[in-house]
């Protein structure tokens, strides 16, 4: 579904390397769970499969075609990257959940469901009311679940979360696996995640398979950690 054949990043003005040549494939079905420690290029990797910065070397493909310029808008549609702190604009919740209908490439598209949208929040444990929220009161905990059900509304095949629970209180990181485990279910045949997470315990709850960075280099082959025993 999605490959990365050589990818590389360095620094624009150093040149040292900040991704090594890496390749892997993200099948339907795989949850993964993407580790390391901090600093060693877990995100740049993540930003460079949403072809979010440029690549210095290799190429991604989607679907077994690779992205052009001018896919690109209809590739993030498909394969979305979800940034540890969400950017959300002045408004309520709904507000931020509508902005993706008025991108010129969904204008063609079903539009907003509220509905669908109170669906997603009450598997986050989050009624109705939510979303008539002003987006600046929200804690760190909800606008990470706005961000992330405004993303999932649309239905994306692959999912690049980075660190989406990070920095938040334990039934807020649980709420917001309850509700992207749940997207999952609903269509494993043809959905997909890479999931930052310095959570051993968390990797072995939300993922299938393990890939780790050190120091800029991939491993799509690191052992799946294993739950602690309760």
């Amino acid at each position: 579904m999605l490959t990365a054949t050589a990818i590389q990043r360095r620094d624009v003005q150093t040149g040292t390397p900040l991704l090594h040549p890496a390749s892997l494939i993200v099948h339907p079905g795989e949850r993964i769970a993407l580790t390391g420690p901090s600093g060693a290029g877990k995100s740049v990797l993540l930003r460079a499969l949403a072809l979010l910065d440029p690549l210095d070397d290799g190429h991604v493909t989607w679907r077994g075609e690779t992205v052009s310029a001018a896919g690109v808008p209809a590739f993030r549609c498909e394969v979305a990257y979800v940034r540890q702190r969400p950017a959300l604009l002045p408004g309520s919740v709904e507000d931020n959940l509508r902005l993706p209908y008025r991108l010129h490439i969904r204008k063609t598209g079903t539009g907003f469901d509220r509905d669908a949208a109170i669906a997603l929040l009450a598997r986050a444990d989050r009624d109705a009311r939510f979303l008539d929220k002003h987006a600046t009161d929200l804690s760190g905990g909800e606008a990470q679940i706005a961000a992330l059900v405004r993303t999932l509304q649309t239905e994306p095949a692959i999912l690049l979360l980075d660190e989406p629970t990070a920095a938040l209180d334990p039934a807020s990181a649980r709420a917001i696996e309850a509700m992207l485990l749940h997207w999952f279910a609903q269509a494993p045949e043809r959905r997909a995640w890479v999931w930052i997470t310095h959570d051993p315990s968390q990797a072995a709850r939300i993922a299938s398979r393990h890939w780790r960075v050190e120091a800029g280099r991939l491993d799509t082959h690191a052992p799946v950690p294993q739950q602690p025993d309760a």
